[in-house]
């Protein structure tokens, strides 16, 4: 949709990232296919539908797009559970369609970057198809993690290890082979749902497939991969399996049976390979929760992947002290491997941070739990706080150095739907929990574009339903409107490319203050009242050069309201 731009919104500059760089401080904006745009009303967002918005992502002033997964797939997880690496699901376009949607991104100088899912396969994989109709040792078998179960007869599974969706790890087969065809057989390793079987990657077979991928991918034009579980591909699968490695990583020395091992940096050295091959190189962002920065950094060097996700800032309370300590350690993680820093505050994994912002202060994991178990009802949470929070930390991230990654919705102010019709949930965390954990559906409704349409805009009737509080966020009811989180974003990411500057910044607050304030090196400053109360201006805030507030802010200034940013142009 088109639209006069903002009389205090800088027009629009030239394409200036075609470079090797472009991703380094890049405004990164993430779809979830199924829940962005639905063209062929079925229900289901497609790739159709990302092309008919491209106009509306230019306009709101991103560098890049990354598609979560749009494999074919059962949709044991929303997607990430894949049954072909080098093609489209059939319900959300064809490979022409992903031509045509790279085409217009590009046309409007869009980056793309789409999901890879190395991990595990989906047990539709043609693969996978192959090791349940083959022997034991059998060379099918070698590309996943096959195991004897203890037991007299087999009927333990071959270690103790935890599923991240709950339940076990390890599901049993029935052999289809040889004698004991019709028998209870080995089991296989699935750190996720018993859907996705763990691949294998000491199997050379195994890391050729996936060069083959990223070439694939690359030769269609794709800019850049983000790289899904990343610390999990190395394994010590050496018998007997030591008991219960956690899933929170504990072990700081590249030692633990399933994660961050230092082998994985062998097999992302291979990818940077295949992606240098390219000119520009193609860039890779790891998703890897590492919590030690020692190690987290390994997966950001350039002889790998070249940058990591870092989700320090979506784990931290709004608090000044530990935004600024965050910002410190990790631009400081960032210079020490040669990437640049990534910020992000929701994803299709976690509660949109408007609504977590809206909780009572040290509302922990196990209480965003029960609070989505009692659909948002209990702790009682403050809408009006959790967007005035959500706006300020937005912009406070956003005049950051570094990629900024955005979560389709939240420039729209979105909150989570915490009261899914129970009967409408597909999160296997829901199933595999025994319905005491509701999953992450919530972040994925569709989402609202015209509040006079049916469906909101969406397209057909939703995969999940949309709330009647969606009409109030919808596109067409804050497009043009001075003040809406939508303008506020579109406004924040034409002054981001236009203040952009080198990747550091000088603190100008004093620590412990509850006013953060720094500086770029071109004059940009940022100021953030994270205290409730208002706080004076600094002495050279002058009101001349506020271009851009969060929230309402008096003219001229003499204080910063509480929850509240400011943008100073140099």
């Amino acid at each position: 949709m088109d639209r006069q731009l903002s009389p205090t919104r800088p027009a629009a500059e030239p394409e200036t990232r075609n470079n090797a760089d472009w991703w380094r401080q890049a405004a990164v904006y993430q779809i979830y296919p199924r829940s962005f745009a639905d063209a062929n009303h079925d229900g289901l967002g497609d790739l159709p539908g990302v092309t008919s918005r491209i106009g509306y992502l230019k306009e709101l002033g991103i560098d890049a797009i990354w598609l979560s997964p749009f494999y074919p797939s059962a949709l044991a997880d929303g997607g990430y559970d894949v049954d072909d690496y080098r093609n489209v699901d059939a319900r959300l376009g064809t490979l022409a369609d992903f031509d045509t949607m790279v085409a217009a991104a590009h046309e409007a100088g869009l980056k793309v970057i789409v999901d890879v899912v190395p991990n595990h396969s989906s047990n539709r994989h043609r693969w996978f198809s192959e090791a349940l109709a083959s022997a034991p040792g059998s060379p099918e078998r070698a590309r996943y993690h096959f195991h004897e179960g203890l037991g007299e007869q087999g009927e333990l599974p071959p270690s103790d290890w935890p599923s991240h969706f709950g339940g076990p790890a390890w599901t049993r087969v029935t052999e289809s082979t040889g004698a004991n065809a019709g028998d209870p057989g080995q089991w296989y390793l699935h750190l996720f749902a018993s859907e996705q079987p763990d691949l294998n990657w000491e199997n050379p077979e195994v890391r050729e497939d996936f060069h083959t991928t990223l070439r694939f991918w690359a030769d269609r034009g794709v800019d850049g991969f983000r790289v899904d579980v990343a610390h999990a591909l190395a394994k010590d699968m050496s018998l007997p399996l030591r008991s219960k490695p956690s899933l929170q990583i504990l072990l700081d020395d590249g030692t633990d049976p399933l994660f961050d091992r230092d082998e994985v940096h062998e097999i992302f050295a291979g990818w940077r390979q295949v992606l240098n091959e390219y000119d520009p190189p193609r860039a890779a962002v790891a998703e890897a929760w590492v919590p030690f920065t020692h190690r987290r950094l390994k997966y950001a060097q350039p002889t790998g992947l070249g940058q990591a996700f870092n989700f320090d800032l979506l784990q931290a309370p709004f608090d000044a002290g530990e935004f600024r300590g965050i910002v410190a350690s990790c631009l400081a993680e960032a210079a020490a491997s040669g990437a640049s820093s990534t910020w992000v505050f929701s994803n299709h994994d976690v509660i949109r941070h408007p609504s977590r912002y809206a909780l009572p202060d040290g509302t922990d994991a196990q209480a965003l739990d029960a609070w989505l178990l009692n659909g948002g009802t209990h702790p009682q949470p403050d809408p009006a706080r959790g967007l005035r929070r959500a706006r300020a930390a937005t912009l406070f991230m956003l005049g950051l150095p570094g990629s900024a990654y955005l979560y389709q919705g939240e420039e729209l102010g979105l909150f989570e739907v915490a009261d899914l019709p129970l009967d409408a949930l597909e999160d296997p965390t829901w199933f595999r929990t025994g319905n005491r954990i509701k999953g992450r559906d919530g972040c994925r409704v569709p989402l609202p574009w015209d509040a006079g349409q049916e469906n909101h805009g969406f397209g057909g009737t939703p995969w999940l339903p949309q709330p009647a509080w969606f009409a109030a966020h919808a596109v067409t009811e804050q497009d043009g409107v001075p003040g809406s989180t939508l303008e506020l974003y579109r406004d924040a990411l034409a002054w981001r490319r236009k203040l952009q500057a080198a990747e550091s910044l000088q603190w100008l607050s004093a620590s412990g203050d509850p006013l953060l304030h720094y500086r770029r090196p071109n004059g940009w400053e940022v100021l953030t009242n994270f205290g409730t109360e208002p706080a004076p201006l600094p002495v050279r805030a002058e009101a001349s050069r506020i271009v851009l507030a969060s929230g309402p802010v008096a003219r001229p200034p003499q204080q910063i309201p509480g929850e509240t940013t400011l943008w100073l142009a140099p």
